[in-house]
């Protein structure tokens, strides 16, 4: 089982918001959202840039971290 990279499914939840909104947002498919949900792929850095500004959140709160 891969690791989670990102938060995106944890702040579409927080903000009340599905990921069908997002991918109308972000003009995508429902597909690929989910599968950027579900960590089975990442979003380019341009599409999370994009997220954070729809979401209103820094991009880091997209991203989980790293550090230990």
């Amino acid at each position: 089982m891969a690791d989670r990279i990102n938060r995106i499914k944890e702040v579409l939840v927080i903000q009340g918001k599905s990921q069908v909104w997002l991918a109308e947002q972000l003009g995508k498919s429902t597909t690929a959202i989910t599968a950027i949900c579900t960590n089975r792929s990442q979003p380019h850095l341009k599409d999370l840039k994009r997220m954070a500004q729809i979401l209103d959140v820094d991009i880091r709160e997209l991203l989980v971290s790293t550090k230990g």
